[in-house]
């Protein structure tokens, strides 16, 4: 059995080590692809003994996937991973034990990740632990065609281990808004799609075999994505931080829950709002509207598509 470990990162000098750290009894290999660091972060993977590669970056699929088709050609599970992510003991313990012993047929597994917020774990509003497909054999997953909230894409069957991967980043506040208002404008790209159809997509959605990411999947873009655009938000935030108890979590968590679960979710509908504004005052089609409005340029390969 041979595991490489796949990183991506950009200025990730505060948590790299710490990752690394996690995986290496574990790893045959660790790889990580970086997108143009200006720290010590390709620095210290090397000095630790990861492989780093750069190639630039469009979204986290593409640069995902290509990690993928550049890992050791031995390669025969892969485990993806975050830079401010840690694998925990109990997870280690069945890499090490338990993929060798996998049937043939199992083509991924699923492991629950869980996270903490201004140094706090989360453990309530329903959203953690959750269940994510994070290993997988080599060839046979790739990340989801989106913009946002990618998962990995298995044919065959797959497995469960009851380990954990915890998210604990540690950047301050300012850095978590500005990141989520990135992402925001990635959803939007993801929300037209589903409706335009301007671009290729994949998705894990699926009602029936009852995995989580595939539930949870179908519901937002067979239910939420049809509600309207900001009482979603609302109704979204009061169920998770009064219906699934995420009151209990301290400030920290009504914080997360504040942020995350209602701002997030607000700004995702303005953008979408917004977008869908200059496209119907200008007559544009959705792919220039997000480049006047939101400032991504979409690959010229993949424009062409319905006009509103």
């Amino acid at each position: 059995m041979f595991l490489t470990v796949l990183i991506l990162t950009r200025n990730e000098a505060r948590h790299i080590a710490r990752a690394i750290e996690s995986v290496q009894a574990v790893a045959d290999c660790i790889v990580v692809v970086d997108s143009g660091s200006t720290d010590a972060t390709c620095q210290i993977a090397a000095d630790m003994g990861a492989r780093v590669l750069h190639h630039p970056w469009v979204n986290y699929a593409t640069q995902f996937n290509w990690g993928l088709d550049n890992l050791p050609a031995q390669t025969e599970w892969v485990l993806r991973l975050d830079a401010d992510e840690i694998v925990s003991p109990e997870l280690r313990a069945e890499i090490a034990y338990g993929l060798k012993a996998q049937p043939p047929e199992v083509q991924g597994i699923h492991v629950s990740r869980r996270m903490t917020f201004l140094r706090r774990p989360i453990r309530h509003g329903g959203v953690f632990p959750i269940r994510v497909l994070r290993l997988f054999r080599h060839g046979r997953g790739r990340c989801e065609n989106r913009w946002m909230d990618e998962h990995i894409l298995v044919s065959g069957k797959t497995a469960d281990f009851r380990g954990e991967i915890l998210d604990d980043n540690t950047n301050p506040l300012g850095w978590w808004t500005d990141k989520h208002n990135a992402y925001a404008s990635r959803e939007v790209i993801d929300l037209l799609n589903l409706e335009y159809r301007f671009l290729p997509m994949q998705s894990v959605a699926r009602l029936r075999g009852g995995r989580q990411d595939g539930v949870k999947r179908w519901i937002k873009e067979r239910l939420y994505a049809r509600l309207p655009g900001g009482l979603r938000a609302a109704v979204y935030f009061l169920y998770r931080y009064f219906f699934r108890l995420g009151f209990l979590d301290g400030f920290e968590g009504a914080a997360f829950h504040i942020l995350q679960g209602f701002w997030y979710r607000f700004l995702v509908d303005a953008k979408l709002r917004e977008v869908r504004q200059c496209m119907a005052q200008e007559n544009l089609p959705p792919a220039e509207a997000i480049r006047q409005v939101l400032g991504i340029t979409l690959p010229s390969a993949q424009q062409d598509g319905a006009t509103p």
